[in-house]
C-alpha cells in the first residue's frame, strides 16, 4: 500500500508506525483553494493508495482516481440498523440550515448539533437555539461566491438533540467489520487518553459492527456511558479521525492487509 500523508501531530504519529514495519511514505502539503498536493505523489499503483490528513484529501483521492483513497461514509444517523442504539436517537430533529429559523426555537435551550453527513463542514457541539440561529443567519445572509468550500451553506443537513451527560467515550476503528484497535478519549469532564475500554463497552462495539455489516471497508466508531447506560455517539472518517491513544500498529497492519483483499 502507497501512504500518502498530510503533516499534523497525528499524522506524525501513523508516519512512526508505519517506519517500525517498514512501509514507505510521503509527505505533502494541501495547495489551499486549489486542492492539489505539494509536491505531486508519483503514484505506482492508483489501487493501491491511502492518504491520511485532512477530510479534504477525499476531493484529491476522487480526481485522481485513487483506491481505496479516502474511505467516505454514508450519514450514520440514516443507517437503521444502528438507530435504536444512538444517544437520543428518538428525539434527533433533522433540519437543513435554512430551515432553522422556521424551524427550530429560538430561545436558550441547549441543542447538541453537527452536520448529518461526514463533511466536516463544523465540529460536533453544544448550542443554544439564540446561537444556532445566529450562526444561521450568518451563513444566510452570504451569497454563493462568498461561502468557502467545505463550510456550512444553507442546505447543510444538520442534526440536533437533547444534550446528554457522558461519563465516558471511546473510539474504536473499525476495518473489514473488525474492531482493531481502540481508545478511551473522555472519562467524566476530563480528555483522557488510553487504551482501555471496559468490556461491556468492547462488546457493544462489536454487536454495533456485525448489526451494520458492509458499512465501509475502514471506519472510526464513537461510543460513550451515560447513566442510561452504553450508546452511539458516530462514526467518523478514518483518515481523518484523531488516534488519540489507538494501537497504531495494528491499524497499519489491517490497512495493509485490504491490498489482498480490493
Amino acid at each position: 500500500m502507497q501512504w500518502v500523508l498530510q503533516r499534523f501531530e497525528d499524522t506524525e504519529k501513523l508516519a512512526h508506525a508505519l517506519d517500525r514495519q517498514g512501509v514507505n511514505y510521503t509527505w505533502h502539503k494541501v495547495v489551499p483553494f486549489v486542492g492539489e498536493l505539494d509536491p505531486e505523489p508519483v503514484i505506482d499503483d492508483p489501487n493501491q493508495v491511502l492518504l491520511f490528513g485532512s477530510y479534504t484529501l477525499w476531493r484529491y483521492a476522487e480526481k485522481k482516481g485513487l483506491h481505496p483513497g479516502v474511505f467516505r461514509l454514508r450519514p450514520f444517523v440514516h443507517e437503521e440498523a444502528w438507530q435504536p442504539f444512538m444517544l437520543n436517537g428518538p428525539d434527533v430533529l433533522f433540519l437543513r440550515l435554512d430551515e432553522v429559523p422556521a424551524r427550530l426555537p429560538k430561545d436558550e435551550r441547549a441543542w447538541f448539533m453537527r452536520p448529518v453527513s461526514d463533511s466536516k463542514e463544523v465540529a460536533g457541539s453544544v448550542k443554544s437555539g439564540l446561537e444556532i440561529h445566529e450562526t444561521a443567519a450568518r451563513v444566510l445572509k452570504l451569497e454563493e461566491h462568498e461561502i468557502p468550500a467545505g463550510s456550512l451553506r444553507p442546505d447543510t443537513e444538520m442534526m440536533f438533540s437533547y444534550p446528554a451527560k457522558i461519563q465516558s467515550e471511546w473510539r474504536l476503528w473499525i476495518v473489514d467489520d473488525r474492531v482493531v484497535t481502540h481508545s478511551l478519549y473522555v472519562l467524566g469532564s476530563r480528555v483522557v487518553y488510553r487504551p482501555d475500554i471496559d468490556q461491556d463497552a468492547l462488546s457493544f462495539a462489536q454487536s454495533l459492527v456485525a448489526a451494520n455489516p458492509g458499512y465501509a471497508r475502514a471506519y472510526v466508531l464513537d461510543i460513550c456511558r451515560t447513566a442510561d447506560g452504553l450508546a452511539m455517539l458516530e462514526t467518523n472518517c478514518i483518515n481523518a479521525a484523531g488516534f488519540y491513544a489507538a494501537d497504531l500498529g495494528a491499524l497499519v497492519a489491517a490497512l495493509e492487509a485490504l491490498v489482498f483483499i480490493d
